[in-house]
């Protein structure tokens, strides 16, 4: 069955939001899973994670940023055109309870992600604090959106254009600091934004969750593309994730791994173009 695009928005410089028809994953998404997709049938398989969901309309919501060739391919579609194939609800979704004061942060893209997780936890009765982080105030996402899920929000920019000047764990340390009980820290974003979150949480005891987005490629634990160690266990983060306890993960051999791949995204990226531009003149 293919997936229809109803909503194409442009939320920061090549940061795309997309509401995809899905009734049936509509239907049974939950915060913290993630989706599959694939635009065409020589596409390469995207994992995303489930930005939002809408039961009544039977609609799922993506955030993603074209950094190579696959999501710049899928950057590429309009409104109404169709994704040939969106494969979810993968992964575990997050453990929402009533746990008390919860900070949930979101770095950069991963301001998406986190957004169900904060009104879930709003929802079940928590306090919720909500930290967002970007570069710069021009690629900042989802404020409004994330402003009416929470108690309070926190806004950090690299440079200071806007909210706090520095990183998310500035925000974080403030609220440690002005005595506010925090129960839980749920933290999405760049791998060595969610390692600082952690090691900022450490020292005070603070239960800490970080969703992971390593190498992934079919999402049923087979390829194991996306293993993790966590406890000194290998994990794999498409079924035994994405999250896990912040506190237990190997960042440092995370990082390691994620390189790896960095040079073939560029050269992919070049090739996938030359093709597009050779498919469009056929068109």
């Amino acid at each position: 069955m293919m997936n229809k695009i109803v909503k194409k928005q442009l939320l920061a410089p090549d940061v795309y939001l997309y509401e995809i028809e899905a009734p049936r994953i509509a239907k049974k998404a939950q915060p913290g899973q993630f989706l599959i997709v694939r635009t065409h049938e020589e596409g390469e398989r995207i994992p995303l994670t489930i930005a939002d969901f809408n039961r009544e309309k039977g609609t799922v919501s993506i955030v993603f940023q074209t950094v190579g060739a696959g999501t710049d391919y899928l950057g590429r579609l309009k409104e109404n055109d169709f994704i040939l194939d969106v494969v979810a609800p993968l992964g575990k979704q997050t453990d929402i309870k009533k746990e008390g004061t919860v900070v949930c942060i979101g770095g950069g893209i991963g301001a998406a992600p986190i957004y169900p997780i904060a009104r879930g936890m709003k929802e079940a009765g928590n306090r919720v604090f909500a930290i967002v982080g970007a570069r710069s105030k021009d690629i900042l996402i989802l404020e409004e959106e994330m402003r009416a899920v929470c108690d309070e929000l926190l806004i950090t920019t690299d440079d200071g254009s806007y909210g706090i000047k520095g990183f998310v764990t500035n925000a974080l340390q403030q609220l440690i600091e002005r005595g506010e009980k925090i129960d839980e820290v749920v933290a999405i974003g760049p791998v060595v934004m969610m390692s600082s979150v952690a090691n900022a949480t450490r020292p005070y005891n603070i239960k800490t969750v970080v969703s992971l987005n390593p190498i992934m490629v079919d999402g049923t634990g087979m390829c194991g593309g996306c293993r993790v160690q966590v406890a000194g266990e290998t994990k794999f983060a498409c079924v035994d994730g994405p999250e896990f306890d912040g506190h237990q993960v190997d960042f440092k051999g995370l990082m390691q791994r994620q390189r790896m791949y960095k040079d073939k995204e560029v050269e992919g990226k070049k090739h996938h173009l030359c093709n597009l531009d050779r498919i469009e003149r056929r068109l």
